[in-house]
C-alpha cells in the first residue's frame, strides 16, 4: 500500500467547513525547509486533490502551514492587529507507507489537530 496525505479544515466557531483557506506543504530536512505545494480548501473544507498523492509520497518530516488569518478576515471576524491566530504551522512525521490525514479544527482563538483516518 502506498502512502498519501490529506487534510480537512473545520471552522468550529461557525460550525462549518473552512472554505477558501490556503495551505502550504513543506518538506523538512534538518534545517532545510522546501516548499512542495500550495492548495486551497474547497466547499467541504478539503483540498480538491491529495496534498501528497501516492505517486509522490515519501516518508519524512513535513510541515503544513494553514493561513488562518486570511480565512478569518474573509469570514468577517473582528479585525485584530496583530491577529491572535494568523499562520498555523503543523510539523509532523510520516514514518510508514500509510494514509496520513492531518485535520485542523479552527476558531479565531484556538485550534487543534490529530492524526485522523
Amino acid at each position: 500500500m502506498a502512502g498519501y496525505l490529506t487534510t480537512h479544515v473545520l471552522d468550529t466557531a461557525r460550525g462549518c467547513p473552512a472554505k477558501g483557506l490556503k495551505i502550504e506543504l513543506f518538506k523538512i530536512d534538518g534545517e532545510t525547509r522546501t516548499h512542495l505545494k500550495t492548495l486551497t480548501t474547497n466547499d467541504d473544507g478539503r483540498t480538491d486533490e491529495q496534498i501528497m498523492p501516492k505517486d509522490t509520497f515519501v516518508v519524512g518530516i513535513y510541515e503544513l502551514v494553514f493561513h488562518a488569518g486570511d480565512y478569518l478576515d474573509a469570514c468577517g471576524n473582528p479585525a485584530e492587529n496583530p491577529r491572535f491566530l494568523n499562520v498555523i504551522p503543523l510539523r509532523f512525521g510520516m514514518s510508514e507507507e500509510s494514509h496520513y490525514h492531518v485535520p485542523l479544527l479552527l476558531s479565531p482563538f484556538s485550534y487543534s489537530t490529530y492524526r485522523g483516518s
